[in-house]
């Protein structure tokens, strides 16, 4: 499995559609902040717009744009002329989705200047820490310029055709699109971006790429600086210099996101003590993986177990 495949396996993040919206005009439509562990997005499927976030930065989308914001932050779309929205907007059903428009008309088949698909990602604190929150917020990729454009329209026909039809599997079909989506779109940013510093960026650095996928497949392991730079075919300098620049932090501190990141996930979905999880990602003593656990998650390991317990709790 390739490294950014395995860090989506840990994050685990899963999607959800909840909404398409067919605007026309001026509109502005507020977003507010979601809680902790939900990120929502939006795909422009045809025409442009304009995201602001809270601190008036303003991000302009076009056909094939994605934009996440990885830690829910208040945000509002609106036309790309910024022009004061008058239009009563309407709800009602484009047979997939829940379907907003400002023009009046009710169904999908009368054509609008924005076609705007909506939905979030939920995902885990912890697992998905070394993914989720290494991404910039917003999370803005465009989509329209890579030689996948026809793979990433293949994948939107199919998300519409499953939820309409709803089928046996419907569901897990379409939550799997939307994940291929939201890899695409982190492909694209690491290929994009790549002379910049960050996880993503890491990931894409070919040079390092073996030693970072050392670390996830033996985070037990007492790893050296000298023996991952081995891997990575560069003297010991060298290697620390180069992961530093590319990574935006060193390579100890890289190894223990993994090794949080593997733990949380064992925690989440195994029912191993936290003695044999602690010494799976490299710690020999429970109490010393239950110090670094805590400094890095903010929890004990215990605690985290529960976690996922008490939310479903609260919302039966």
């Amino acid at each position: 499995m390739d490294t950014l495949s395995r860090l989506l396996d840990l994050a685990r993040p899963q999607a959800s559609l909840d909404l398409r919206c067919l605007l026309s005009g001026a509109f502005d439509l507020d977003h507010d902040p979601m809680e902790a562990g939900i990120a929502p997005f939006h795909l422009v499927l045809d025409g442009a717009c304009i995201v602001e976030t809270a601190n008036g930065k303003q991000h302009a989308l076009g056909a094939g744009d994605f934009i996440l914001f990885p830690r829910g932050a208040a945000h509002r779309v609106r036309d790309v002329k910024r022009l004061a929205a008058t239009a009563p907007l309407t709800l009602g059903h484009d047979g997939m989705l829940p379907l907003r428009r400002n023009d009046g008309h009710d169904n999908a088949h009368v054509s609008a200047d924005v076609d705007l698909l909506c939905g979030r990602f939920l995902y885990a604190p912890g697992s998905s820490a070394l993914l989720l929150n290494a991404l910039p917020d917003p999370f803005h990729v465009s989509l329209s310029g890579m030689q996948a454009l026809g793979s990433l329209q293949t994948v939107i026909a199919l998300m519409r055709t499953e939820a309409e039809r709803r089928q046996a599997g419907a569901l897990a079909i379409v939550t799997a699109l939307s994940q291929a989506l939201f890899a695409m779109a982190l492909r694209a940013h690491g290929e994009q971006n790549a002379s910049r510093s960050g996880v993503l960026a890491l990931l894409a650095d070919a040079r390092l790429g073996a030693s970072v996928q050392g670390m996830l497949d033996a985070p037990e392991r007492a790893w050296s600086i000298a023996e991952l730079g081995e891997l990575a075919a560069m003297s010991r300098a060298t290697y620390a210099r180069h992961f530093n620049e590319r990574a935006g932090m060193t390579v100890m501190d890289f190894l223990t996101q993994i090794r949080m990141t593997i733990a949380c996930d064992l925690l989440r979905r195994t029912q191993r003590s936290a003695a044999e999880i602690g010494e799976a990602v490299g710690y020999q003593s429970e109490a010393a993986f239950g110090k670094a656990f805590q400094q890095s998650v903010g929890v004990t390991p215990g605690r985290y177990r529960r976690l996922p317990q008490e939310s479903d709790a609260a919302q039966s």
